[in-house]
């Protein structure tokens, strides 16, 4: 039974990441108007409350992360850099959209269709199917931190290997978790800021998922085994 879970937990991502082909056209409409910079009349700006409420929601989420190991706090440094930076962008100066558009605005792009609307912290949002997508990456990601914390939690007071729970299926579904938001804002916000930092970051987390699993290998002989048994991410 625990084998057939996992594997319709694994068609089930599949599925997940095939939906930009599917919605080709949407996605790539999506990604040219923020590069060129061609959506600089639709974006939010001024709103600080919105930036500093977005800003220590997604800080608040590297609290699960430290409670795995010791933080490093070089490397939580740039994952917030990162987020206080994209959050300013996107709602109050955005700054490489200005740079940009100076270059490559396109007067004829057409923006994506929105396929739904909403009000939050009194400022309006609109989302296309590409930023829908990258919004359903981040809640994953959000859930799995979350889940993750917990089982961790749950198991505090023992002293052996967490592999029960939502790690009977993914070694690292923090760090997995972790890597998905930062997909899903770079989905939905392809800008030159995600462009760049993105790789960066997803490039740390998968380095330091190998790091720690050194460090675990030396302290508890079975994991071996565990990691026979059960994948990296998914």
């Amino acid at each position: 039974m625990t084998n057939l879970k996992k594997l319709l937990v694994r068609i089930l991502f599949l599925f997940l990441i095939l939906i930009p082909v599917f919605y080709f056209k949407d996605f790539y409409d999506h990604f040219y108007v923020y590069i060129t910079s061609s959506v600089i009349t639709h974006t939010i700006t001024q709103q600080w409350h919105v930036v500093v409420f977005f800003t220590l929601l997604f800080l608040a989420f590297l609290i699960p992360l430290s409670f795995r190991r010791k933080a490093n706090w070089i490397e939580y440094g740039l994952v917030s850099a990162f987020f206080i930076s994209l959050f300013v962008e996107m709602y109050g100066i955005p700054l490489a959209i200005i740079f940009t558009s100076k270059y490559f605005f396109d007067t004829s792009a057409v923006l994506p269709n929105v396929i739904f609307e909403f009000n939050f912290l009194g400022v309006g949002f609109g989302m296309d199917v590409a930023m829908a997508y990258g919004s359903v990456l981040m809640l994953i990601g959000m859930f799995l931190i979350i889940v993750g914390w917990i089982e961790l939690y749950r198991n505090s007071k023992k002293r052996g290997l967490v592999v029960s729970g939502i790690y009977s299926y993914s070694r690292h579904p923090q760090y997995f978790g972790f890597i998905l938001i930062i997909i899903g804002w770079f989905v939905g916000w392809p800008t030159i800021l995600t462009i760049v930092f993105s790789p960066i970051l997803v490039y740390k987390y998968i380095r330091l998922c190998k790091t720690e699993e050194k460090e675990v290998s030396r302290k508890f002989p079975e994991y071996k085994k565990y990691k026979g048994r059960v994948p990296f991410f998914i």
